[in-house]
């Protein structure tokens, strides 16, 4: 594993920031950290940052113990914060050489590493622009392409689409599942559950410093008990739908089945893929179906199932 956590917690005085929080991330996984504000989030990854001390446990990058091998970590470790700092008198190109440098990248090394750094992050059009002059979005895609450019093996990024439009964001989801299929290792916090859900390979979700799953989503889909859904309309203005809706819901690979809108609303028991065992028992009753459309489980759902909506 990448990131070995073992039983750590964090103090701020009374407030258990981190409590006995145990985690494994691997090489080429996207994790998605997932909480409310002050659920310790940040905290976690500043730990792995090495920027706090954890009180108790351990915790360990690329083999590294973050109490002891701090610059041994920061050698293979790029952490984005949510509140990224920059140089505004700086261009783009200027911002990047600045940091190659602090990280002691050679300096014949630097002008190929930085135009790679700026193509992958689609910045290359800016790399004369002046930092100030960048978007929101850009501005963070800049963030992302700071923390590459000493090819660090694992990504540490707190919210870093926060605040962006969706064509930003979307641009940025893109980003990160590029930097996965690379083998690097990515951490990502962030409060949109629908931009997880699309780029994640596993999720943890974390209330009250308390690391309540940690997992693939579709394993948190199957232990939360959240099922896939379909939506069916009829063609019939006149269908019977509460007796239709009373056959679908007795039938056990049913979870749920309500009528709203003019259709029928049906949730599958956890672990039910198949949606063809519903169009053979509106057939059989004599209905034409005019649509049929299956929905994947929302992260949404096992979040709101699985938290209290509790904060320190």
């Amino acid at each position: 594993m990448v990131i070995e956590i073992r039983g750590v917690t964090k103090k701020f005085g009374k407030l258990v920031a981190v409590d006995d929080m145990t985690l494994d991330v691997g090489a080429g996984e996207v994790f998605g950290f997932i909480g409310p504000n002050g659920a310790g989030k940040s905290t976690t990854m500043k730990i792995l940052a090495c920027l706090l001390r954890p009180d108790s446990g351990s915790a360990k990058v690329n083999g590294h113990d973050v109490m002891t091998d701090g610059d041994a970590i920061r050698r293979v470790l790029g952490y984005m914060p949510d509140v990224l700092g920059v140089y505004d008198d700086l261009t783009v190109e200027e911002y990047l050489h600045f940091f190659a440098a602090a990280f002691n990248l050679p300096r014949k090394q630097r002008k190929a590493t930085i135009e790679g750094v700026l193509e992958l992050t689609d910045l290359t059009e800016k790399k004369k622009a002046m930092v100030e002059s960048l978007s929101r979005g850009m501005k963070q895609r800049l963030g992302v392409a700071r923390v590459l450019v000493h090819d660090p093996k694992v990504l540490l990024l707190d919210e870093p689409a926060s605040g962006l439009d969706p064509r930003a964001r979307i641009e940025m989801r893109e980003l990160l599942t590029e930097l996965g299929r690379m083998g690097k290792c990515l951490i990502v916090s962030s409060h949109i559950l629908t931009e997880l859900a699309q780029m994640c390979s596993s999720i943890g979700i974390i209330e009250r410093g308390r690391l309540l799953y940690a997992g693939s989503i579709d394993d948190a889909y199957r232990r939360m008990g959240v099922g896939d859904r379909v939506r069916i309309r009829l063609e019939s203005e006149d269908a019977p739908l509460e007796a239709l809706r009373k056959a679908i819901a007795d039938d056990e690979r049913t979870q749920t089945a309500k009528v709203a809108d003019g259709a029928i609303h049906v949730e599958l028991t956890p672990g039910q893929s198949s949606h063809h065992f519903l169009i053979e028992l509106l057939v059989a009753k004599g209905q034409r179906i005019a649509a049929f459309t299956p929905e994947a489980p929302r992260l949404e759902d096992a979040f709101m199932t699985l938290t209290k909506g509790q904060v320190q």
